[in-house]
């Protein structure tokens, strides 16, 4: 599939602007995955600032170096789903349960209001919904050491 034809960069504010094909402008764009935890790097649209799609990209690798970067810092500025590495504790094996978890962003503490916050995203990928609105990740469920398995296993 070729290449996107556009020109992407941030005005004076930070906000996305990006030109396409056309030449036509767009100010305040957002860039939006379409599988952000299943191919995060495949399937990607920049949406203008009322919800149309400007651009479709089929893989993000395909972009050259400034425009795939300035898209990258803007998902990331948006996108927070911490990774849990490890499962320290649970206060209990009923909900509301508080959790004591090791991220890839540190230690961190989450509260599951019940067992249908937990998703199954695939036969090893969990995501997991707090009571404040974080999604948490688990990527593999077979990484995880003993202890943690033990303690999710319990609500699953």
């Amino acid at each position: 599939m070729p290449i996107p034809n556009f020109q992407i960069h941030r005005d004076a504010h930070g906000k996305l602007v990006v030109v396409d094909g056309n030449g036509q402008r767009f100010e305040s764009v957002t860039p939006v995955r379409a599988f952000p935890i299943g191919a995060p790097d495949e399937g990607l649209s920049l949406v203008s600032a009322d919800g149309h799609e400007i651009v479709w990209i089929e893989r993000l690798d395909d972009l050259p170096a400034p425009a795939r970067e300035l898209i990258e810092a803007e998902l990331a500025s948006r996108e927070f789903v911490p990774e849990i590495a490890r499962i320290r504790s649970v206060s209990s094996f009923a909900c509301p349960s508080v959790w004591q978890v090791d991220t890839d962003r540190g230690e961190s503490e989450l509260t599951l209001k019940g067992e249908e916050d937990i998703r199954r995203l695939s036969p090893t990928r969990l995501l997991i919904a707090d009571s404040h609105g974080i999604q948490f990740l688990i990527r593999d469920l077979d990484a995880l050491d003993r202890h943690s398995r033990k303690l999710l296993d319990r609500f699953l």
